[in-house]
């Protein structure tokens, strides 16, 4: 990456669209169904890069990848490209656009000025946070008041318990979605079939990641309107769900790459009560 600025992004960006119209050049057409921010530090490169490879073709956007790097020289740099793909049964090319920004130095605390003026005007607003969300930090603020839906994945917090009890205080400014509240949805759907069995249940066992387990524990708090005491054998992946010794048989659902996780969050756009009601459940027990 280079320093640039906004105006010098926004020419390249025009260039390559310009490009793929010229005499001779394979027939492409630009596609985008949203933008799509990702605040990715450096920790999460590598992860955050190979998971946005694998959502181009179900989600054609303008990408913009933001790498936050405070400790620079304060500067902007950045580069842009355009990435296509053949849709099934169609003789032209799709194309998504792909800002990458180091924000370096102060601009990291400012990233809402460059991102706005990057904005692909009325289309929906997904927000990628990787990692652990700063709460109270200028840089999520702004984020927040840019985005329409913030995609989390509780399971990449070191202190989730902390974290997911601060979490509600962002209900009602942004939709909130967390791929670790997807990874039990086959998990709540068994512990459902067990009904009426567990309709006086007390106690859940899980053999799983704290985050997951924290979650199934919220949900049936939440569902059953009592305090439920969690059972919990550290694993890498949910294993076992046990409520009050009755055991759980997930439904048979596909949980895919880490590309389809964050793909299905980004195909909802309301609120998600119960889980909402799982979060608040979740930190109002006692551990």
């Amino acid at each position: 990456m280079g320093t640039t600025t906004l105006r010098e992004l926004e020419r390249e960006l025009a260039q390559l669209r310009d490009a793929s119209t010229e005499p001779g050049a394979a027939p492409r057409m630009r596609a985008s169904v949203m933008t799509h921010i990702a605040w990715v530090p450096e920790r999460w490169v590598e992860e955050a890069t190979g998971t946005l490879a694998g959502l181009a073709e179900r989600h054609p956007s303008r990408a913009i990848l933001l790498f936050p790097r405070p400790d620079d020289p304060d500067a902007l740099e950045g580069e842009v490209d355009f990435r296509c793909f053949v849709r099934g049964g169609q003789q032209r090319e799709v194309c998504s656009e792909v800002i990458s920004l180091r924000l370096c130095g102060a601009r990291a605390a400012a990233p809402a000025s460059v991102v706005m003026p990057l904005l692909v005007s009325d289309l929906p607003v997904f927000l990628r946070w990787r990692g652990p969300l700063p709460f109270g930090a200028v840089e999520l603020e702004q984020l927040v008041g840019v985005a329409d839906r913030l995609v989390v994945d509780s399971r990449e917090w070191p202190d989730a318990e902390r974290d997911l009890g601060l979490l509600p205080g962002l209900f009602d400014r942004i939709v909130v979605s967390d791929i670790s509240w997807a990874r039990t949805e086959r998990w709540r759907a068994g512990v459902a079939d067990l009904w009426p069995a567990v309709a006086e249940a007390t106690t859940i066992r899980v053999a799983g990641p704290r985050t997951e387990a924290g979650l199934l524990r919220g949900w049936l708090a939440s569902r059953l309107g009592r305090e439920i005491a969690l059972e919990l054998e550290p694993a890498g992946e949910v294993e076992l769900v046990e409520v009050d010794g009755h055991d759980c048989h997930p439904v048979r659902l596909e949980t895919g790459t880490s590309s389809d996780l964050l793909s299905d969050q980004l195909e909802v756009f309301s609120r998600d009560r119960v889980y909402e009601e799982a979060v608040r459940s979740f930190s109002s027990q006692p551990t």
